[in-house]
């Protein structure tokens, strides 16, 4: 096989943890990104581009034996309107090169106060316009007639911030952290997801196209906070002092939100912080052998130190 993999995205977190994997494993990586500018990591063949242009999409997949989707609107502006449209552009390009199309998930396909625990064939039943368009945009991949790889995960953490809970609600980048904004409510867990260890995962089960159906999905446990205290505990010990917590003032969000679109994000996705979503990681362990984890503690002090927290 050619291991030639074209990842969109691959300037942000989920992307560009992907693609240094995919770099460690020998594959030869290119990314599209909008500007090709100087700090972008070394080893990626840089493609200037918009993954809401189909020729721009199709002239960088030439050749290509998978393409990793991994991008978002900016600011989540638009997601409604373009996300769609750029899965598609990614399907066609996938379909031009016999290639396999890997799309990182999430837990919003479910219901959470129905889904507990998460298998990769659980029901989906969205209940948030994110959620929904997140269970279209995997239902346009079951139906394209393309290879796919989809691979769910909880909420991301780690050395590329971006658009997470950690670095939008409960820290403050470039800030000593005095306190710590838990947005759940006491004793529900949640499901976090380490990004290089994401990343890794997907390396890892390209390196298996052969044994893979042709639409797979598979389930990322990461690392699951059972209480929902448990993830700001370990952000006190990864800077090595105890860190005071309190409780995310939800009433207060709605009153900024016609004004910022990551706060309405943020406050469509609340029922996930009422009920536990866990996700059954059995058929991933069952391909890969393991699941790649990275020590908790390791995981959070990088990730601090990403956000300048330390």
């Amino acid at each position: 096989m050619d291991r030639t993999v074209l990842v969109l995205g691959a300037s942000g977190g989920v992307g560009g943890e992907t693609a240094r994997a995919l770099l460690r494993h020998g594959w030869r990586v290119r990314g599209l990104v909008r500007d090709v500018r100087p700090g972008l990591d070394q080893g990626v063949e840089w493609v200037s581009g918009d993954a809401t242009d189909r020729a721009a999409v199709l002239r960088a997949a030439e050749g290509v034996a998978a393409i990793v989707h991994a991008v978002n609107p900016p600011g989540y502006r638009d997601w409604d309107r373009l996300v769609v449209p750029m899965l598609d552009n990614s399907i066609a390009a996938a379909l031009a090169n016999d290639a396999r199309i890997a799309l990182p998930g999430t837990i919003y396909n479910y219901d959470p106060a129905e889904t507990p625990v998460a298998l990769p064939d659980s029901m989906q039943r969205p209940r948030t316009r994110k959620g929904g368009l997140r269970a279209e945009m995997e239902a346009r991949l079951e139906t394209s007639g393309a290879r796919a790889l989809i691979l769910r995960a909880g909420d991301y953490f780690g050395p590329r911030p971006g658009n997470s809970w950690l670095s939008q609600g409960m820290v403050k980048p470039g800030a000593r952290v005095a306190a710590v904004t838990c947005p759940g409510a006491p004793g529900v867990g949640h499901a976090w997801a380490y990004l290089p260890d994401v990343g890794e995962s997907f390396a890892r089960l390209l390196d298996r196209e052969a044994e893979l159906p042709r639409f797979a999905r598979y389930h990322f446990e990461g690392l699951w906070d059972a209480d929902g205290a448990g993830f700001a505990k370990l952000i006190g010990v990864a800077l090595g002092r105890s860190v005071k917590t309190k409780a995310m003032p939800w009433w207060a969000l709605p009153l900024a939100a016609p004004f910022n679109p990551t706060l309405r994000e943020l406050i469509e996705m609340r029922p996930f912080w009422q009920h536990p979503v866990r996700l059954d990681n059995h058929a991933l362990v069952a391909v890969l052998g393991e699941e790649p984890r990275t020590d908790p503690l390791e995981a959070m002090g990088t990730t601090l130190a990403a956000l300048a927290c330390r």
